[in-house]
């Protein structure tokens, strides 16, 4: 299978533990017989290796999710990079380009495309590689998978069938409805959305080019700030006759609010936190490093992380957006693609960060314009460059970084060390990078 997973989205409605760079996929809740987590896209990907281990898997993502789909799912992943946000069909048109111009995939293979945080169970992967078989027999342009729905929700779009068999012909798609309307729409054996479609590539490649001027991948890359913004299914679904719908009955679940993620959560609490016997359907989510003591609570999700605290009432959890939209602060954590980091402190001059490297990474060798750095080693052993020279560093162990010097650190074991930034208007953006030098 040619797979791509659609990664986007700031996560905005699982604030505090989502941010820009960390979208709701990156959460770790999903606890494995190791007693470790993975998240949404660990599990997603390991299901697809587990249906199909020789798939094609490519993630059409944003640039500031690259360092942690790296981090959770390795480097050898596929990545599609959007240079800036255009909606799905030019993400769609750019990560096809990319299959058919780097990873040269022929223009008759089917390629799928999923979302990449649904809470699904095998089947659903096993109905994915049903869609492309049609894609690629030609019986149909666009196979969408349809499924079953459980009430008459207002949070979908539907899909309109011909009949109720197993795989039918698509009449229409049709928007959000309302309560009353979607009622009408299941009596017609309609399906839910989920945004999973397949197709032969030469079918989307094709309708790319008509749409956008572009030789290849390089150069749709190159000017992609210039297309306009638009959907798939403007783009292309609602103009196309010839679409075929399957229909899925296993699990799916759109993990989008707290209320919908901690149904899915094996276990009440995930980190340090303690429940007393009154506590009925509360779930507690702590990154912190202090405990969390909940004791009568009813229907409450507590989730904590350095950005924030949330204690809400499960229903009323949906509508966090607005009031998170109100927060002003910087990105308190993140995973990049050589561990991760912490921000402790935020001063007008000065800013403290914890920093752990997993053995056998490095940062990038880079340098800064407007900030000094202290790097104190806590634990581990590492090699530092700075500048060209080379120093071994273990726990105890201080580096001073000056304004515009080059360095990088390199991870000999697991390492943890601080990070004190000193300046004026200390900003991520303050970073000029070098051709990366191996230690």
């Amino acid at each position: 299978m040619n797979i791509i997973l659609l990664s986007g989205g700031s996560g905005k409605r699982l604030w505090p533990l989502s941010n820009d760079i960390r979208s709701k996929q990156f959460i770790k809740i999903f606890k494995n017989d190791d007693d470790s987590y993975e998240s949404m896209v660990q599990r997603i990907y390991g299901q697809i290796q587990k249906v199909d281990k020789d798939s094609t898997v490519t993630i059409a993502t944003s640039k500031s999710q690259v360092s942690s789909l790296q981090s959770q799912l390795g480097n050898d992943v596929g990545i599609s990079v959007e240079p800036c946000r255009r909606d799905t069909f030019p993400a769609i048109a750019l990560a096809t380009a990319y299959l058919h111009d780097v990873m040269n995939v022929s223009e008759d293979e089917a390629v799928v495309v999923c979302p990449v945080d649904p809470y699904v169970d095998d089947e659903y992967f096993e109905v994915v590689k049903q869609l492309g078989e049609i894609a690629e027999s030609g019986e149909a342009n666009l196979v969408v998978m349809g499924m079953e729905p459980t009430y008459p929700s207002e949070k979908y779009g539907y899909v309109i069938p011909e009949d109720k068999k197993p795989v039918s012909k698509v009449i229409t798609f049709k928007e959000k409805p309302s309560q009353e309307v979607a009622k009408s729409y299941i009596e017609q054996g309609a399906l839910w959305n989920g945004g999973v479609f397949a197709y032969k590539l030469s079918y989307v490649l094709n309708k790319a080019h008509e749409l956008i001027d572009f030789v290849d991948y390089k150069d749709l890359f190159n000017k992609y700030d210039t297309i306009n913004k638009i959907s798939f299914d403007y783009a292309v679904a609602e103009h196309e006759d010839n679409i075929a719908v399957v229909r899925y009955s296993g699990q799916w679940k759109d993990l989008g609010t707290w209320n919908t993620l901690t149904e899915a959560m094996h276990e009440n609490v995930i980190g340090n936190a303690i429940l007393n016997d009154t506590c009925d359907n509360v779930h507690v989510l702590n990154e912190l490093d202090i405990p969390v003591l909940c004791m009568g609570l009813k229907d409450v999700v507590v989730s904590c992380s350095p950005e924030g605290i949330l204690v809400s009432d499960k229903e009323q959890s949906s509508y966090i957006k607005p009031f998170v939209d109100s927060i002003e602060q910087p990105i308190m954590f993140a995973e990049k693609s050589w561990g991760e980091y912490k921000v402790l402190d935020v001063e007008d001059t000065s800013m403290t960060i914890k920093v752990t490297l997993r053995k056998g990474n490095q940062m990038n060798y880079h340098s800064h314009e407007r900030r000094d750095e202290v790097w104190t080693i806590i634990s581990g052993i590492g090699m530092a460059n700075v500048n060209g020279r080379i120093f071994e560093l273990h726990a105890g162990d201080t580096i001073k970084l000056p304004v515009g010097c080059k360095h990088t650190i390199y991870a000999q074991t697991d390492l943890e060390l601080i990070e004190v930034q000193s300046g004026e208007n200390i900003s991520v953006d303050d970073k000029i990078k070098y051709n990366q030098e191996e230690i």
